[in-house]
């Protein structure tokens, strides 16, 4: 794999939300684009709220990802290992979406932790790493 593969997953995971989006305008009653989110806030569609909640966790996840590729790429942390942990971080996020809307809660919250693993592991690589790649004296 090489670093490229990982902008893929950042550009992919960025994308990712609108995926849940989607499936929750879709799941409940006809959508109202005029108030959409006033009408995602009416639904009672149990499928409709769960995906809205899978959207905006996807969205709050993605700022760390894309932060942690890039911060472990200037760190120089050998780029198989960042792709590596980006395409994991990606499949577990899917996982995490698809048990959400499919209410598997435990499963949910493990693909969750899985994912933010993957985060925590890329920012303490590049940690351990920039000293090597920029020394300050």
């Amino acid at each position: 794999m090489t670093l490229s593969t990982a902008y893929w997953c950042v550009l992919i995971a960025a994308l990712l939300p609108y995926v849940w989006t989607v499936v929750a305008k879709s799941s409940g009653k006809r959508f109202d684009n005029r108030n959409p989110r006033e009408w995602l806030a009416r639904q009672d569609n149990p499928r409709s709220i769960r995906a809205n909640a899978a959207q905006l966790n996807a969205f709050e996840a993605f700022p760390a990802f894309a932060v942690a590729v890039v911060l472990a790429q200037l760190a120089g942390v050998a780029h198989d290992r960042i792709a590596l942990l980006a395409v994991v971080f990606l499949v577990f996020r899917v996982l995490h979406g698809l048990f959400y809307v499919s209410n598997r809660d435990k499963l949910r919250s493990l693909s969750w932790f899985a994912a933010l693993s993957c985060v925590l592991t890329l920012l303490v690589q590049a940690a351990l790493n920039v000293d090597r790649v920029l020394p300050l004296g």
